[in-house]
Order: structure tokens, then sequence, then C-alpha cells
């Protein structure tokens, strides 16, 4: 992973969401945390293009971010509600939707979608109906349709929100096995405890930038 922020900063209007960073994320695995409306979310939309910097400037595996054909190349992004991001309802549809317009071959697609459901051992979901299912699946889907598309660098918002304990333990277990570099915004401490980097944000500005266990720390004593 490289991704470096050049004293890159966003507002909406007068409101400053992030303000200016510099900073390089080299890590395999980085978190992101901190309280509701502190601008972690808008940090990592910065990293794929869906927020553009009002000031400076991203690069992304030595790609600009305000370049509009190559913003979404490197990165790929699980929203906090997977369901909101899967178009078709078949879960293999959705999968292939993603591989369309790449120059494959059907048989290519087929094969592709069949790979990324074997990698994540859910071979079952390819007929499934994504209303049909649980929380931790339909996390599993969307990262299938997502990774099929070959991304370096994955970014995940709040990955076990609202999950029970059993998908909670799926969805860890499967960002624990990805090969991918892994960007993940959460509010489960434990899910980023074993990270390298974590970065903190408080009211639009980078409070910490630690070893999980200082960032966490420095967390508590700001939520208190």
């Amino acid at each position: 992973m490289d991704i470096r922020f050049d004293s890159a900063g966003a507002s909406f209007g007068a409101r400053v969401a992030v303000e200016p960073l510099t900073l390089s994320l080299t890590e395999n695995r980085l978190g992101v945390i901190g309280l509701n409306g502190s601008g972690k979310t808008t940090f990592a939309r910065m990293i794929n293009g869906l927020m553009k910097p009002t000031t400076g400037k991203v690069i992304v595996n030595g790609r600009d971010t305000r370049d509009e054909k190559t913003a979404l190349a490197d990165v790929g992004f699980i929203f906090q509600s997977p369901q909101n991001q899967i178009i078709l309802p078949v879960v293999k549809d959705d999968i292939a939707f993603g591989l369309k317009g790449r120059g494959f071959t059907k048989a290519e697609i087929e094969r592709k979608v069949e790979l990324v459901l074997a990698r994540f051992n859910a071979r079952e979901l390819a007929s499934r109906r994504a209303h049909e299912l649980s929380g931790g699946e339909l996390q599993i889907a969307a990262l299938c349709s997502v990774l099929a598309t070959g991304p370096d660098i994955l970014i995940l918002d709040e990955p076990t929100n609202q999950l029970d304990l059993r998908n909670r333990a799926l969805v860890q277990t499967t960002i624990d096995g990805l090969e991918e570099n892994v960007v993940v915004i959460t509010h489960d401490l434990e899910l980023i405890s074993g990270f390298e980097r974590v970065l903190l944000f408080h009211e639009g500005r980078l409070a910490a930038d630690a070893p999980a266990t200082d960032a966490i720390a420095r967390y508590r004593e700001l939520a208190v």
C-alpha cells in the first residue's frame, strides 16, 4: 500500500471535515477510529476519490485521486450498509456485473466469479438473493463483488456494524485472512486491536497516529 496525503484536506462549504494532512501510509493493515462526525469516513473516501480533497492532493500507488480516470482503479470500498451496493438481486450476477465492460469474455467472467466465491468458501451464496442473506453473508457477498475486480487496497466502513456475534466472527476471520491491503473504519475496537497503525480522528483533525494500543487509549480519553 502506498498512500500519500500532501496537505490534503476536505471541506463542505464553510465546514471543515478533515483538516489538511501530510502523511504517508504504507502498512498492510490500517485502522481508522473516532467519534461520529470526526472525519474518519471523509478521510477514507479521499483515498479512492469518492471525496476529492478541497486542499492539497492524495496520491494512491502513484495516482492522483483528483484524476477521474484513475481515482477508483486500485481501491475497493465496502460501505457501512453493504446491501446498498449490491445492485443485482442474485449474488453471482452482482459479482459478474462489476466485471462487465472490462474486456473479459463471458467464460472469463464466469471463471472469475467462481474463483472469488471459492476463495471465501461462499459457493453456496452464488444463487442466493441478497435480501435472503444474513449480515455476515451480505458482507461476504459485497467483498466478493469488490475483490473480483482486483483492487490492491480495500476500505471497509464499519464492517461489523449491527452484526451478532456469529456474523461478527465471520467478518473478522475474513478480514484477517485477506491478502489485500486493508483500511478499516470502525467503532469496534477489538477488530483493529492487532493493527500496527491506527489513525484517530477527532473534530476533523488527526488526534493520534500510533500502534493500536496507544491510539485506542487516546480514543478512550477523548470519548469520556
